[in-house]
């Protein structure tokens, strides 16, 4: 794997921090692009402050479950979907402080969403719980991190770091952030998987499953449960 000398990743990360916004919610319109225009019942694990939950919700006529173990940003996320608050839709949103790992709310689901929060549980074990729980013809869309590991990863992290300047300068117009988003405040660990080990074992648990690699140091996974 690459690596940069410390003085430019210590000018990097100064820039970054001046300057933040989140790759995740960056693949939220190509997550949504992934689903149908309406859909039932949806879930979202690793919700965090519940910003995909609410897009989603515009979405259902089932209503939307978000499940994230931080009890802080739970809360955080019920009051920024609390009834009243402009852009919230009109469906049954429901916000839990569960840890994924001792299973998930029992479905089905005509979709299940989970972003940056796969590396955080077993890969197997929860994947096999998202198929399952996975309604006929469900969708279930995963924006994961993995560990870089080959000259692939190498060559997109490069590429992603003038991205990742360029879009911050933008997305902050400039200026330099008063805070953190939201979003950006629940808690992260590094991957321990490799692309090439999340997509040996995803296409084995979830047959004709789409595994992509990412700009911003992240993949995707898209699956759609057979219909019988």
């Amino acid at each position: 794997m690459a690596t940069l000398p410390p003085r430019l990743l210590r000018a990097l990360e100064s820039f970054n921090s001046a300057r933040p916004w989140s790759h995740n919610a960056h693949y939220h319109p190509w997550l949504l692009r992934q689903l149908p225009r309406r859909f039932g019942r949806a879930l979202d694990v690793g919700c965090g402050s519940g910003d995909l939950v609410r897009l989603l919700a515009a979405r259902s006529a089932g209503g939307v479950e978000g499940i994230d173990s931080d009890p802080q940003i739970i809360a955080r996320a019920r009051e920024l979907t609390s009834p009243g608050v402009p852009g919230v839709p009109d469906v049954p949103v429901v916000f839990t402080a569960a840890d994924a790992r001792a299973g998930i709310p029992a479905g089905p689901y005509d979709v299940i969403t989970c972003v940056a929060a796969l590396h955080h549980l077993p890969f197997t074990e929860t994947l096999t719980r998202f198929r399952d729980q996975l309604a006929p013809g469900g969708t279930l869309v995963v924006v994961g991190c993995a560990r870089e590991a080959d000259a692939v990863d190498d060559a997109l992290g490069l590429v992603s770091i003038p991205l990742n300047l360029a879009m911050g300068w933008v997305k902050n117009r400039g200026r330099r952030a008063v805070s953190r988003p939201v979003a950006m405040t629940a808690v992260t660990r590094p991957p321990e998987m490799t692309f090439a080990e999340v997509r040996r074992e995803a296409i084995r648990v979830l047959p004709r499953v789409r595994p992509r690699r990412r700009l911003f140091w992240r993949y995707t996974l898209v699956w759609r449960a057979p219909l019988a």
